[in-house]
């Protein structure tokens, strides 16, 4: 069985469903992340250099936006992407409504 397969399989359960849904941003979030970081060519412990951190700071940033435990301050935010040559752009984008 695929990775995919395994995911579409676990997704028709309820529950999972709507736990995976509700991590959504934080997924985006993270993919967000680590594109930018492997974009600049940086590994997590030249990104902790360039903020004044440790290495061990960074993964747990990265791990704890996976499990959705941890939700990083967006001064954190604007110094990660400050770090991995980027800027910090946060929007409200309006939810699609169905027309009937």
């Amino acid at each position: 069985m695929t990775h995919e397969q395994l995911k579409q399989k676990a997704l028709k359960n309820v529950d999972v469903k709507k736990e995976y849904d509700d991590l959504d941003l934080e997924f985006q979030l993270l993919n967000e992340m680590l594109h930018a970081r492997k974009g600049a060519g940086l590994n997590q412990s030249q990104v902790a250099d360039l903020m004044g951190t440790k290495q061990a700071a960074i993964t747990r940033l990265e791990s704890a936006l996976s499990s959705g435990l941890h939700s990083p301050s967006i001064a954190t935010l604007k110094k990660y992407a400050l770090a991995v040559g980027c800027h910090l752009d946060i929007k409200f984008v309006h939810n699609k409504v169905a027309v009937s």
